[in-house]
């Protein structure tokens, strides 16, 4: 029993022994430095995961307004296109027609009237910007004016698209101002402005032949006009200094060719002497023997 009873304690003080290894394993001074080495390098590993995530908090910062730059570059790129979508649309159904007249079908006299009064106030709203020399802002107004504007009202439509002419010209759209001039004069034939502006715009394009058409349509339906009376002395010789030029310019073309073509067989053009008969206007071509091979 008594060995028993030695026993116990013995078991007791190995049980507390191991328990208490825990704590008195080294003295408390290397425990104290282990301790803070062991902060230490908790603190270290806080400040360089502090540190990366500060980084890549940066590294987000800096991304982050480009691709906000990006987004807002794609929003106007998609707003862009969508508003180009809309011009080509409203050009579309401006200049169809066929289009309109179905779409006006539904519309009643009294809808009729109304849009075409809509019309005449965008129309004067192009014109106060025209006199204001705004020209772009003109011709939206112009455009949104022939939009608004049925097409059984040919006349009211067809001083639009004069008007608007007019803008394109300032703005050097010569092509389509000449296009908006031509779609006036189909909607009133007698149009006197459109024919005179549609002539200066030919000449200004080097289109004479179509420019003297105009100022002679001009002046049979208002000889006052001064500016067409004048066109219409100036242009015809004009046009035949421009003839004799193309053709002198034809002629050195041809004559190039014919000396490419003549070479291999110890011949040129100067070999045939071409001759204009003065009384018919029609020419004779005459070979000639070279002396000098």
């Amino acid at each position: 029993m008594s060995s028993q009873g030695a026993a116990k304690p013995r078991e007791k003080e190995q049980e507390d022994s191991f328990y208490d290894c825990q704590e008195t394993l080294e003295p408390s001074s290397q425990r104290g430095e282990e301790n803070i080495y062991k902060s230490h390098r908790m603190t270290d590993r806080r400040d360089n995961t502090d540190g990366a995530g500060g980084s890549q908090e940066e590294e987000q910062s800096k991304t982050l307004p480009e691709e906000e730059e990006e987004e807002e570059r794609g929003d106007r790129s998609q707003e862009e296109e969508d508003s180009q979508t809309k011009d080509e649309c409203s050009q579309e159904v401006e200049f169809d027609d066929d289009y309109l007249k179905e779409a006006e079908k539904e519309l009643t006299e009294k809808e009729k009237e109304s849009r075409r009064k809509e019309s005449l106030s965008l129309k004067e709203k192009g014109n106060g910007q025209f006199k204001a020399g705004d020209w772009l802002e003109a011709e939206r107004s112009y455009t949104d004016a022939l939009v608004s504007c049925p097409v059984c009202f040919s006349r009211e439509r067809a001083v639009v698209f004069s008007n608007r002419a007019a803008a394109r010209l300032h703005l050097g759209l010569k092509d389509k101002a000449i296009s908006d001039c031509s779609r006036a004069i189909e909607l009133n034939p007698d149009y006197v402005r459109a024919l005179l502006r549609r002539g200066e715009l030919y000449e200004q394009t080097e289109k004479l032949d179509e420019a003297l058409e105009d100022y002679k349509k001009v002046l049979n339906l208002d000889p006052t006009q001064t500016s067409a009376s004048q066109a219409c002395m100036r242009l015809p010789q004009q046009i035949q200094e421009r003839n004799e030029k193309l053709k002198e310019e034809m002629m050195s073309k041809l004559k190039d060719l014919g000396n490419l073509v003549l070479r291999p067989f110890g011949l040129s053009t100067n070999n045939f002497q071409v001759n204009q008969d003065t009384d018919t206007g029609s020419y004779s071509i005459n070979f000639v023997q070279n002396n000098n091979r």
